[in-house]
């Protein structure tokens, strides 16, 4: 079934909301949790279809995963065993990637397969250390399905070759099992979500200082994991851009966004909203399990154009397509440097967003790996093509809200991917988002 919906400009967006959990703490806690000896408690689960296809794959190697109410799940571990069936994970790239390192650290054999979108997307870059390690794999080109022989692993020195939350997290979960030391040589810092969990599961790791700001991980190997007990899951930064961005194009709004991880790896669309003028305000509350959260509200505010140079983009790639639309309201020209991850995201998310701002009026330039945009107040108008991709689906609904002329996209079905409930609760703010067709049987 495909869902066409239409966003409208209205007046000023206004109220407190909770965006749903982290999804990259999600993933990793049922990870961790399937792993571990014992019975784990997660609560604040994003029961979105990635992090559900990951619940499902934990289960196929034989850990109990059960849901007991609304975010709240256990997980327990178990010694994991080789699926007798090709493990399914959706659109899932992060829990594919994660997965297939705790799978050649277990020493099991396992086929793991995804949808169409997913089959296309890079895997080389985790199954090239996974070898360097021992491990045997046959995959087409590089791509899913990927098939992972059985086999103890051995520990290794591996330097990544680029800013990877997920390259670096599948071969410290393959080290938890290996024999030998793991060390993963890190220039540039990137999301550190499986570091700040593993002690929490009794995880023994080590981090050094490197020059430039990088940094040196040691992870001894043949680690027996134990259950982390109460594991909360905090807001997600990438789901809170988008109601956030939203008040910072419709004149008058105030939103707040309660209970949103700000771990300095995940706050890049934050610092540039207030670099673009955006009034901001960042109220901390605590800490979940060495992730600290806050409160956050965004009060309108005129926009300029900003330049956001290549060093900064993997804080914030997730978050582009967003702020991309953020720029076409700010007056200048903005530009953003770094950005040839996109290409393989769900889909080709910079030439999709370069095509959705133009279909809405707004001037656009591209290179391989940047962008241009000549902001100002887009008329709107277009149809957009999402191209199966959630983040560029709500980045244009958004765009909708503030542009004198409606926003269309083809289909909004995908959304539930990260984002569940994610039409109503901006509804609740103030939003005319509605469908327009319904096409199926």
């Amino acid at each position: 079934m495909v869902s066409t919906y239409r966003s409208r400009r209205v007046g000023p967006l206004n109220g407190a909301i909770s965006p749903p959990g982290d999804k990259s703490v999600s993933h990793r806690a049922l990870i961790l949790g399937g792993l571990a000896e014992g019975t784990t408690t997660i609560t604040g689960l994003l029961e979105a279809d990635d992090v559900l296809r990951t619940a499902s794959c934990v289960r196929g190697f034989g850990a109990a995963v059960e849901r007991q109410g609304e975010g709240s799940w256990t997980v327990t571990g178990a010694s994991w065993s080789s699926p007798a069936q090709a493990l399914y994970c959706g659109n899932s790239g992060t829990g594919a990637r994660l997965l297939m390192g705790a799978a050649a650290g277990q020493g099991v054999s396992v086929t793991f397969d995804g949808d169409q979108s997913l089959r296309g997307r890079p895997m080389e870059r985790i199954l090239a250390p996974l070898r360097e390690m021992g491990i045997e794999s046959d995959a087409r080109e590089g791509k899913l399905p990927v098939r992972l022989v059985g086999g103890r692993p051995r520990g290794i020195e591996y330097r990544l070759p680029k800013p990877s939350a997920q390259i670096k997290s599948a071969v410290l979960l393959a080290g938890l099992g290996a024999e030998g030391e793991t060390v993963i040589e890190e220039p540039v810092p990137c999301r550190d979500h499986t570091e700040r969990m593993l002690p929490q599961f009794g995880g023994r790791l080590t981090i050094e200082p490197l020059g430039g700001g990088g940094r040196r991980l040691r992870l001894p190997g043949a680690q027996r994991l134990t259950a982390g007990g109460i594991v909360p899951v905090p807001g997600d930064p990438s789901s809170a851009a988008f109601p956030l961005a939203a008040a910072a194009i419709v004149d008058g709004s105030v939103v707040t966004l309660r209970g949103v991880m700000t771990n300095p790896h995940r706050t890049g669309f934050f610092e540039a909203l207030s670099a673009m003028g955006a009034d901001l305000s960042t109220v901390p509350v605590g800490g979940e399990e060495g992730e600290a959260i806050a409160d956050l509200t965004l009060r309108y505010a005129p926009l300029t154009a900003i330049h956001i140079t290549a060093d900064k983009a993997p804080g914030l790639i997730d978050e582009y397509p967003i702020l991309c639309v953020v720029a076409a309201f700010a007056a200048g020209t903005s530009r953003f440097d770094g950005l040839g991850e996109l290409r393989v995201k769900e889909s080709d998310r910079l030439a999709a967003t370069a095509a959705l701002l133009r279909a809405n009026g707004v001037d656009v330039r591209t290179g391989e790996d940047w962008i241009e945009i000549d902001g100002g107040r887009p008329g709107g108008g277009g149809a957009v093509a999402t191209h199966h991709d959630h983040r560029i689906a709500m980045s244009a609904l958004v765009m909708g809200m503030a542009t004198a002329a409606p926003v269309t996209i083809d289909d909004a079905d995908m959304i539930a991917t990260s984002f569940p409930g994610f039409i109503d609760l901006m509804n609740g703010l103030g939003a005319a988002i509605e469908p327009m067709a319904t096409e199926g049987g």
